[in-house]
């Protein structure tokens, strides 16, 4: 994206980590940003934390808001996923209880941004990290995984729409457009 934080661009006249963070307050009780830049996002007014891992990728974002959380468990959403849904992320939400990463799948793939990870995955995932086994999934075999299948999140929203990011300049394009049209899941 030409150097330009995704969380910053404009999609359907709002920044897509404005959009991320209505949805998310209204599914979760505490908001962490986890960031290398917090100058970037000072005016959100949200507790922030730097990656404990600068170079773990995901896993290492993840890992770090979980060990930094109060709760027993995180929900956690990529910052350029600009029709996230309400109701789809309480179905998560709700479920957390029932395993350590509660997860939807969309053909066949597991949402890894869109997911709840509980403490009991911290341990497995350090592992992985010490190892430079970046791999989100990689874990998984040592804790509990609850799928929530696509039919299940399809009744509440489209998944193309509430799952898809933004990582290109045609992404952006075709997530704008879907704004404009009023087509935001």
């Amino acid at each position: 994206m030409h150097g330009e934080p995704k969380a910053l661009l404009e999609v359907g006249g709002r920044r897509i980590i404005e959009r991320v963070l209505d949805v998310v307050r209204g599914a979760v009780d505490d908001v962490l940003l986890v960031t290398n830049t917090p100058d970037l996002y000072a005016w959100l007014g949200l507790p922030m934390v730097a990656d404990r891992y600068a170079e773990g990728g995901s896993l290492g974002g993840i890992y770090t808001g979980l060990s930094a959380a109060s709760g027993d468990g995180v929900f956690t959403v990529a910052c350029d996923m600009p029709f996230l849904d309400p109701a789809v992320a309480r179905l998560v939400v709700v479920r957390a209880p029932e395993a350590d990463v509660v997860i939807p799948t969309v053909g066949g793939q597991y949402e890894t941004l869109h997911a709840c990870y509980a403490r009991a995955c911290l341990l497995p995932m350090e592992r992985r990290l010490a190892q430079g086994q970046l791999k989100i999934t990689g874990f998984f075999p040592e804790v509990r995984v609850l799928e929530i299948p696509e039919e299940a999140v399809a009744r509440l929203a489209d998944p193309a729409r509430v799952f898809m990011n933004v990582n290109t300049p045609d992404e952006l394009r075709r997530a704008r457009a879907h704004a404009a049209e009023g087509r935001e899941g």
